[in-house]
């Protein structure tokens, strides 16, 4: 089955989350199954204003009632543990079981958001936080106690409750198509975003290698790929790509050049 998001940078026309929220719900009624938001600080001129994802996600969630949500991508390395498992249940639980979180290392390429706010730079050891956090968060989902005393992080004893609505909140892992550390990681987890495709023989060699990682592994997994508008998605989908989004351009965004997107509507599944 192909699924159809909007993948939203929360920038400048569209940082005002009393906009978005109207785009969501006019994508639900437009057909769309998804409605993503990016996790930035800011970008790089000419953007001027940024809104917080996870703020407007809550919005979202309220107004909406079928489509899957949640931040794409977040970098986990530079948020709490403990604070993002309470969030993640509470935003599960208010859309009835809705959300997808997308995780990544994420980046100091656009605007040094890592830098400038003083959190860690190296990939590596945002890799090692990132799987560390991971860990916190499936226990934390559980209902069970959690004892975690990592390298990065320490958990003692606290119980996170209520559980989520959903059996396990799905967790899609990001990284460049030439990384394989991300690729690794996302095989363990229930979805895989590749950021910056080139072409669908790509992916199916992704989505081959991701086979060869899972084994034996049971249960959904999707695969998500974002495109510039206009582009035909279909040998992508032939791929292996379960989900599709057009991905768009900080510097061009506009809310009418959504709102056409979204009329458009969802690519028809096969």
């Amino acid at each position: 089955m192909t699924n159809s998001a909007l993948w939203i940078p929360a920038f400048d026309e569209l940082s005002d989350p009393a906009v978005v929220v109207r785009l969501a719900v006019e994508a639900e009624e437009a057909g769309w199954h998804g409605f993503f938001l990016w996790d930035r600080l800011g970008w790089p001129a000419p953007v001027r204003r940024a809104a917080d994802p996870w703020v407007t996600l809550t919005a979202v969630a309220a107004a909406t009632e079928r489509l899957r949500l949640g931040p794409m991508v977040t970098p986990l390395a530079r948020r709490r543990p403990a604070k993002v498992a309470r969030e993640t249940v509470t935003l599960d639980h208010l859309s009835g079981g809705r959300l997808t979180l997308g995780v990544g290392l994420g980046s100091d390429t656009y605007g040094r958001e890592l830098a400038r706010t003083g959190e860690q730079t190296d990939a590596r050891v945002r890799a090692a936080m990132l799987d560390e956090a991971l860990d916190v968060l499936a226990t934390a989902w559980s209902g069970e106690p959690v004892h975690h005393a990592g390298t990065h992080y320490t958990v003692d004893g606290l119980r996170f409750l209520p559980t989520p609505v959903q059996p396990r909140i799905p967790v899609w892992g990001a990284g460049y198509p030439g990384s394989t550390g991300p690729l690794r990681r996302a095989s363990r987890l229930d979805g895989y975003f590749p950021i910056d495709l080139d072409h669908p023989d790509q992916l199916a060699e992704l989505v081959a290698t991701l086979s060869d990682l899972r084994g034996t592994a049971t249960g959904p997994y999707d695969v998500a790929v974002a495109l510039p508008p206009g582009t035909d998605p279909s040998g992508y989908l032939a791929a292996g790509a379960t989900w599709w989004m057009p991905d768009l351009d900080p510097g061009t965004l506009s809310v009418d050049l959504v709102r056409g997107i979204l009329r458009d509507g969802p690519v028809v599944s096969r």
